[in-house]
């Protein structure tokens, strides 16, 4: 619920040229700093944008959820300007998880309006910035959607029983959802271009998915998404994220029986599943995860590489008291074969109250780092990162 500081390291000609950070200028911070408020339009929940940054259409966008408008950030993470995309988002805020389709250049996305009980969207952004498409998803109860997935055929819902709650924000919790056994759990299989009324619901056991992997479709027609489950969330024995057991799954949709056939690709708990976006909506072979050993303090300490064809997990353990935040994949080059590149991130030391950029390389996770840049300075704990090409922006 705070406000949000992105961080950056520029690396170029293999070395890293500098790391800064700065604070998104909401009218919080701008108060608080004495400097004038950032121009561009709010959406009615406020200005706080905290959980990822990504780069689009020659632009670096930090993103919310929940209702909240993107910012505009220049390339030295100085605030430009709240956006509503040109004036082309009109029925609400964005998500903090858009997907680019590696075909067409588009950002597709799952939007909600926290408190919004009647309907969710899908929104499509095309490459020049705008929006193209924005569908009302009527949905009852206000479910969070934190993040969607993409296939070649279908744009993945998932609507699980996580849902908004007014006795929640009476009594002044900062994430006003809950776990509502009232409200079935299910997998909508929206076709890219249909209608709401097209959408294909599969039912699945409650559970709930902040973050999906990779997605695609089988040449019998059915969809599969690899996904970090959480068993149950946000009820009174898992109050917070990260309280409940977690495994990482196969979710293969079948829209003609209308079910889920849920499969453990691994059941040591882990989140923030990546891979190679190159290959988003299509069959991969990849995927990277941050591991969540609630036995441990603090729970993250390691990255996994999982082969999906072979079963084989290489994991990076950083040790006692490092806690990586997510990693992410970068190819060696644009040609580059799947699993052929980094996988960077920041690491937290906190026996030393230090950080570390760290890259590894990606066809082996297990061994020492490719590299490991003292940073000047602490970098808190957050949430997503991405990396963005110079000339991206």
């Amino acid at each position: 619920a705070g406000d949000g500081m992105i961080h950056a390291v520029r690396i170029q000609d293999g070395k890293a040229l500098w790391y800064r950070n700065r604070y998104i200028r909401s009218t919080r911070v701008s108060e608080t700093l004495g400097e004038p408020r950032a121009p561009g339009p709010r959406y009615e929940r406020g200005d706080t944008v905290n959980t990822n940054v990504i780069s689009h259409a020659g632009k670096i966008l930090a993103l919310i959820e929940a209702g909240g408008f993107p910012v505009e950030v220049d390339p030295l993470l100085g605030t430009k300007a709240y956006t509503n995309l040109d004036g082309t988002l009109q029925l609400g805020g964005f998500t903090a998880h858009p997907h680019p389709d590696p075909d067409t250049g588009e950002l597709h996305a799952i939007c909600y309006n926290g408190g919004n009980l009647e309907f969710i969207r899908h929104v499509v952004v095309g490459s020049d910035g705008k929006v193209r498409r924005e569908l009302k998803i009527p949905l009852p109860d206000g479910p969070m959607i934190h993040d969607c997935a993409l296939t070649e055929r279908f744009v993945m819902v998932f609507d699980m029983p996580v849902t908004f709650s007014m006795d929640a924000v009476e009594a002044g919790l900062p994430v006003p959802y809950v776990w509502n056994v009232d409200h079935p759990a299910r997998v909508g299989l929206l076709p890219r271009e249909g209608s709401a009324d097209e959408i294909i619901w599969c039912a699945v056991d409650p559970a709930f998915v902040f973050h999906p992997c990779n997605a695609y479709d089988l040449p019998d027609g059915r969809a599969v998404v690899d996904v970090a489950v959480h068993h149950k969330l946000f009820s009174e024995d898992t109050a917070e994220p990260g309280g409940s057991k977690v495994t990482f799954e196969r979710w293969t949709c079948d829209p003609k029986a209308k079910t889920v056939d849920r499969q453990v690709i691994d059941s040591v708990p882990q989140e923030f599943p990546r891979y190679d976006e190159r290959l988003t909506g299509k069959p991969y072979r990849y995927a990277y995860t941050v591991t969540l050993d609630e036995g441990r303090d603090p729970p993250f300490h390691g990255v996994i590489a999982h082969d999906l064809e072979t079963g084989e997990r290489k994991v990076h353990d950083f040790g006692e008291r490092c806690i990586p935040g997510e990693f992410v994949f970068v190819p060696r080059s644009p040609d580059a074969d799947e699993n052929d590149g980094w996988m960077m991130g920041y690491v937290l030391d906190v026996s030393r109250n230090h950080t570390d950029f760290v890259l590894l390389d990606a066809r082996d996770v297990s061994a020492d780092p490719v590299a490991v840049v003292p940073l000047p300075q602490l970098v808190p704990l957050g949430f997503h990162g991405n990396w963005i090409p110079a000339e991206a922006v």
